[in-house]
């Protein structure tokens, strides 16, 4: 098969993000909690004309849309970002005034004036749902997608230009609960044990596992146009727990550019260095001290079984 039949059959990246993550609405959202949604209302539309500023997940989104800059006409977007927002429709033209600000290529959106978003997730075939609400995400990864609260952008970030970089925590988030459940249980040794004794067996999949081989996908086509896509494991396991998780990867095809075994260490000061458009952690205690360098989502864990397929 040709290079080029493969890219045409590749399905897109879709991305669904709440309008609060991907601009800065928390002024919004305090006048909502504090004064009621009459107040909002009149909010909004009394600032109509004012542009957004950028939110937690803004580069991010500005970054993976530039590759549809690589498609040839005809040819299908490699990436597609849909608003998803408990906004109704009459509060909507400011976000989409200032989506049109910064040329982002969105053109689709669902403002569901406070009904629950995660009924359209598999209309739209959503592939990861970035959003400040815990209700919303927890609704997502309950449903079987990739979903991360993000928290406030960190004050002076700046990303990479030209350039994607995207960090993932391994347990719980690319990996199944599976060995985090043992060291939470029984402690250190006994999951240096467990992961010794599996060390070549792939670790069941987590819940953003899709995700990142669908971006291994995309990665694929680095180097045709200009943006690049870097994709990095920043774990807390060390080098006695690390064989399991390179030959997960492995056997999932799929290329880390870097892998950080931080054996226990804060990963805040890694992440400063290397400036991810965003990471993902599931732990309070790595992904709040993260967020403060570089953006940073929580990935809730599942409460429910998904039927099987």
């Amino acid at each position: 098969m040709s290079q080029e039949k493969t890219f045409a059959v590749l399905e897109p990246l879709v991305m669904a993000i709440s309008a609060r993550a991907l601009f800065d609405m928390e002024k919004e959202n305090a006048v909502f909690e504090e004064c009621g949604l009459k107040a909002y209302r009149e909010y909004q539309s009394d600032n109509e004309n004012q542009i957004l500023s950028r939110g937690s997940a803004f580069h991010l989104v500005s970054g993976l849309l530039q590759f549809n800059e690589m498609v040839k006409e005809g040819e299908e977007k490699l990436v597609k970002v849909i608003i998803m927002s408990n906004n109704s429709p009459d509060l909507s033209l400011r976000i989409f005034k200032s989506i049109e600000h910064y040329d982002l290529d969105i053109n689709q959106a669902v403002f569901s004036s406070g009904a629950p978003l995660h009924s359209y997730f598999s209309s739209f075939n959503v592939d990861l749902f970035l959003s400040r609400s815990d209700v919303e995400v927890s609704a997502a990864i309950n449903n079987g997608i990739a979903a991360a609260v993000l928290y406030s952008p960190p004050q002076g970030f700046s990303p990479h230009k030209d350039e994607v970089r995207i960090a993932f925590d391994g347990d719980a988030v690319l990996f199944s609960e599976e060995a985090e459940k043992i060291y939470k249980e029984h402690g250190l040794d006994a999951f240096i044990a467990h992961e010794r004794l599996k060390a070549k067996q792939p670790l069941p999949a987590g819940p953003f596992a899709k995700l990142l081989k669908t971006l291994a996908t995309l990665q694929k086509r680095k180097g045709i146009g200009r943006q690049k896509l870097q994709l990095a494991l920043v774990t807390a396991r060390d080098n006695a727990t690390h064989e399991r998780v390179i030959r997960t990867f492995r056997e999932w095809n799929v290329h880390i550019d870097q892998a950080f075994f931080l054996g226990g260490m804060p990963k805040d000061k890694v992440l400063q260095e290397f400036k991810p458009h965003i990471f993902f952690d599931d732990q309070e205690t790595h992904a709040m001290p993260a967020s403060k360098v570089a953006p940073a989502g929580r990935v809730p864990y599942r409460r429910i079984e998904l039927n099987p397929k």
